[in-house]
């Protein structure tokens, strides 16, 4: 029989080592590198080693409906979720504390009730009186869910297979122990176990499993990173406190388009629905100011419009700030030095301060061309045309790309009343009447043709 070893994990990365260490070589984390219990000898080897039993297989085609869906009746979760919630499909939702992910479950649960599908929510968090209470706040009293106040794993699965209901929330994931395994729990043994088990179950017994999950420091789902992997769907919750606007993104589905996002809003009876969240985040755009760009951006399979601001100062330090609050700051860096390179713009001796309106994150590269409007308008004190919105990839060399999807860009700036879109000289955008194109070749040109400069 083989030696079995002893398994070091760090708790913070999920990490495997040999020893243990006081730094995590992986992420860089002090003391949070801890023993487990090693893993059990497989199967033996060998002419004499019991034999397993043969996996039926089939081929690609098949008659076989695609799984059904079932609709909470909450429009922006429905969108983030591919159409619906699949029967026997795991997720798994994150977020900072205190960014509402309870009060989502909450809400979403007690919505599947009210369709007729048997919901029950668990909280190793918070007691039955505690959700009670934020369930008649938020009006959900009358809701058919039922609750449960629950941290061993046991339990929890030996209740969801008495009952058999058709949503389970798993409120969160960090506070589940196992007793079948030797460590604390929010461990990464515990939190690896505990979704195994669920993951298992929700697949065997058709049952669909919502997991929560708390983030680390860095804005990544604590534990192993081998959660994501187990589970269908990873959702994450994002937004900042000073903002009362949520999105709830999907960076990972298995029954529908990734980078698909849902918009809510934070009021006092809970979060509401944003059926249009182009018209809201640009609803306290007033007189033409310099700085501010609109950006026809898209996230999923929507478009979304967005306003960058940006503001350019004299700077007294040494080394001028650069602060960036929802865009790449090695993107703006870049841009930043295409501008001086290839346009001969310096921004040396100046501070930059860059935001997205409404607390929206933007990472796609669509945007160079508002950032790089939104920044030139801030230092020469131009502002940019009020009526138009601008979209574009910039290069190294200074040229300007063409983005997908520019005729849904253009549709939804035109449906909130823009008449007129900057936008790279090779984009195809046919079926736009009533929109005035102004197509540039590069950045040079751009910065001709908007502020007169060459």
């Amino acid at each position: 029989m083989a030696k079995q070893t002893t398994a070091f994990t760090c708790t913070a990365c999920g990490a495997a080592h040999k020893k243990w260490a006081g730094r995590c070589e992986a992420c860089g984390a002090w003391n949070t590198i801890i023993e487990e219990a090693p893993l059990s000898q497989g199967p033996g080897r060998g002419l004499g080693a019991a034999k397993g039993r043969a996996v039926p297989l089939s081929g690609l085609s098949t008659s076989e409906p695609p799984p059904p869906r079932s609709l909470s009746g909450m429009a922006e979760l429905d969108r983030v979720l591919g159409g619906g919630l699949v029967p026997g499909s795991a997720l798994l939702v994150g977020g900072d504390p205190g960014i509402g992910k309870s009060t989502l479950m909450l809400q979403a649960a007690a919505a599947f009730s009210r369709r007729d599908l048997q919901a029950i929510y668990f909280s190793g968090e918070e007691a039955s009186a505690q959700i009670r209470m934020r369930a008649l706040r938020l009006g959900l009293a009358d809701a058919p869910m039922r609750l449960g106040a629950e941290t061993n794993l046991r339990n929890i699965l030996t209740t969801l297979d008495a009952e058999r209901p058709d949503v389970a929330v798993i409120d969160s994931i960090q506070t589940l122990w196992s007793d079948t395994v030797e460590a604390a729990p929010g461990s990464v043994a515990q939190v690896r176990a505990a979704a195994h088990e669920l993951v298992t179950f929700a697949k065997s017994r058709g049952v669909a499993v919502i997991l929560v999950g708390h983030v680390t420091k860095d804005g990544q789902l604590a534990g192993p990173r081998v959660v994501e992997h187990m589970v269908d769907t990873v959702l994450y919750f994002e937004g900042e406190r000073g903002h009362q606007f949520r999105i709830l993104r999907s960076v990972k589905n298995r029954f529908g388009p990734s980078g698909e996002i849902g918009v809510f809003e934070m009021t006092g009876a809970g979060l509401a629905e944003v059926a249009n969240p182009s018209a809201l985040f640009l609803s306290e755009r007033g007189q033409p100011i310099a700085g501010s760009a609109v950006f026809a951006g898209i996230e999923g399979t929507r478009p979304v419009l967005t306003e960058i601001q940006a503001l350019v100062a004299p700077s007294t330090l040494a080394s001028p700030r650069r602060t960036v609050v929802g865009l790449d700051s090695g993107r703006v860096s870049t841009i930043l030095a295409v501008l001086e390179a290839r346009c001969g713009i310096p921004f040396a001796g100046l501070d930059v301060f860059l935001n997205v309106a409404g607390g929206m994150k933007v990472a796609e590269p669509a945007a160079d061309l508002a950032i790089a409007g939104a920044l030139l308008s801030a230092r020469e004190d131009n502002p940019l045309p009020p009526e138009a919105v601008l979209f574009g990839e910039i290069s190294l060399s200074g040229a300007l790309r063409p983005v997908s999807q520019t005729e849904n860009r253009l549709k939804e700036a035109q449906k909130l009343g823009f008449s007129q879109a900057i936008l790279p000289d090779a984009s195809k955008a046919e079926g736009t009447s009533g929109m005035a194109l102004r197509r540039i070749t590069d950045l040079t040109g751009f910065v001709g043709e908007v502020f007169g400069a060459g």
